[in-house]
């Protein structure tokens, strides 16, 4: 059994990341890359409408978190707009153990944690076509007031400028356009040398011996 691949997909918020990652795990539970799955991250901040504990986050207090935090349980955490997230150490490693490709929906502080321990990771960067398509995005979600969102798009261009730190960009201008483009991306990185000779030794050795 190969080892899986850690996927980091970072993006400002409002940019699609989340929808694109459900739509890519969707399409892959009916194909050949059916052994691709997202981690949940434990997070502080409080359930939003229509989201469950346990699907979307593990939703833990400050307190909880603080504690796994000293414990050395989480693999990267961050705080963002006053609220906590990180990322469960043991499922991530016992997950590409057993083959899986992870994917960690991540910010980009996030993310460099992550590719200090695990340089092997791929990472991804979505954007936006524009800033204001991205107002736009997170104005109609309808989930945040004006100042939550004035706040938002202020950290988006920080996050934005981290951008060159990533292995791929994907600009979320068309939909099923930045999902076919995460696809190709999965694709490649399973066709890398390192990938392959951990997939197919059997069918390597055998060529090579003739």
């Amino acid at each position: 059994m190969s080892q899986g691949i850690l996927f980091l997909v970072s993006a400002p918020s409002g940019a699609g990341k989340t929808s694109l990652v459900n739509a890519l795990l969707e399409a892959s539970a009916a194909s050949t890359m059916n052994n691709l799955c997202v981690s949940i991250s434990h997070t502080t901040r409080p359930k939003r409408p229509g989201e469950t504990d346990g699907k979307n986050y593990h939703f833990v207090s400050v307190d909880e978190f603080r504690q796994m935090r000293a414990d050395k349980a989480f693999l990267e955490s961050a705080e963002v707009f006053g609220n906590f997230y990180g990322t469960s150490r043991h499922w991530v490693e016992d997950r590409l153990s057993q083959g899986w490709d992870v994917i960690l929906e991540i910010d980009w502080q996030g993310a460099a944690q992550v590719q200090q321990l695990m340089p092997g990771a791929v990472s991804i960067f979505i954007l936006p076509p524009s800033l204001e398509a991205l107002r736009e995005r997170l104005t109609s979600r309808g989930q945040d007031d004006a100042s939550v969102i004035e706040k938002r798009m202020s950290e988006a261009v920080n996050e934005i400028s981290h951008y060159g730190q990533a292995d791929y960009i994907v600009i979320n201008q068309t939909f099923d356009v930045a999902l076919d483009d995460l696809k190709a991306i999965i694709r490649s990185a399973r066709l890398g040398k390192a990938y392959q000779m951990a997939s197919h030794a059997a069918l390597l050795d055998s060529l090579v011996r003739g």
